[in-house]
């Protein structure tokens, strides 16, 4: 007994269990990639996991949603515009996934360019905009759904202006073998991605191909854009210093080695100034010593001179 048979359709038009078994198949690769990159990414030591932890939640987030859809759960049924008649399975649970991932993925990439995380997080934003207007667009029962599809095609083109204009062109630490590499990797997520929207308009949009067809459609595309990508990507990083991307850990070895330089750094105090105008600004080494007895100490000219009294004192010059 399969998952559709189990967890019946909610609509007329529906996935199979040929289609079912195939998200299962996709659920096992997914899985097995994100517990390899869990056992990589903690191989590593801590404070030089961005990458892999950022390669760690897609990879979660796609098992996860892909659990559900292989489930045959995750979808609401919604009334087609074309070629037949009667409700369609739209997997919102798919849409989620890409609202986490494809964020995640522009912001994985983009880091190891030189661009500002204003920049980033600004491209980050508009991959949002992608996949809501997928999303409304799937739920729209009329033609209008082609107005959200527009606006959907807008972002992704400033995403792949941005991925092919912007990052290459920016000045990197990490030299000219990163953006080589960065050159490829982006060349092939522009590529992918411009697969999402021909998909979305032959299964969601135009009711073209079956849902069956659009799971393995949109899953080869996940497979391509997830584990095979990622681990391609991190991999093609691991022999770069990590120091060359600017980023920092808030480790704490890191913070107590900070706050030991902070306390090595000489104290500022005051001190009268010469011509008795008023204290001026010196900095002071915190040295501290024993001073005989008898000893006499002076303040900055224009100030008494005391003898100090009998015996070792402790001053701090």
């Amino acid at each position: 007994m399969g998952s559709v048979d189990v967890n019946p359709p909610n609509a007329d038009i529906h996935i199979t269990n040929h289609g079912s078994d195939w998200l299962w198949a996709v659920f096992a690769i997914m899985t097995v990639s994100m517990m390899g990159m869990f056992v990589w990414s903690h191989m590593r030591p801590r404070g030089t996991r961005f990458f892999h932890n950022i390669a760690l939640i897609v990879l979660t987030v796609s098992t996860i949603a892909y659990f559900s859809m292989a489930s045959d759960l995750g979808a609401t049924p919604i009334t087609t515009e074309f070629r037949a008649t009667g409700t369609r399975q739209i997997w919102y649970v798919r849409y989620i996934q890409w609202f986490i991932n494809f964020p995640l993925l522009l912001v994985l990439i983009l880091t190891a360019t030189g661009l500002a995380l204003t920049d980033i997080l600004t491209i980050a934003f508009w991959a949002w905009v992608v996949v809501v207007c997928g999303l409304v667009g799937a739920l729209v029962r009329s033609s209008y759904k082609w107005g959200y599809y527009v606006f959907g095609l807008v972002a992704f083109v400033y995403i792949w202006i941005a991925i092919l204009g912007f990052g290459p062109h920016t000045t990197s630490n990490a030299g000219d073998g990163m953006r080589s590499g960065y050159i490829q990797g982006s060349g092939f997520v522009v590529l992918i991605t411009l697969l999402y929207p021909i998909a979305w308009a032959c299964s969601e949009g135009a009711n073209v191909i079956s849902p069956t067809s659009e799971m393995v459609w949109y899953g080869i595309l996940d497979l391509l854009l997830g584990p095979f990508f990622l681990f391609f990507f991190v991999f093609g990083i691991r022999n770069i210093e990590y120091d060359s991307f600017g980023l920092q850990s808030w480790k704490y070895s890191d913070t107590a080695a900070t706050a030991a330089t902070t306390s090595a750094t000489p104290a500022a105090t005051f001190a009268p100034a010469a011509n008795g105008s008023g204290p001026t600004t010196a900095t002071a080494p915190n040295i501290t010593q024993a001073a005989p007895a008898s000893d006499t100490c002076s303040t900055s000219p224009g100030t008494s001179t005391e003898t100090a009294a009998s015996g070792p004192t402790t001053t701090s010059v």
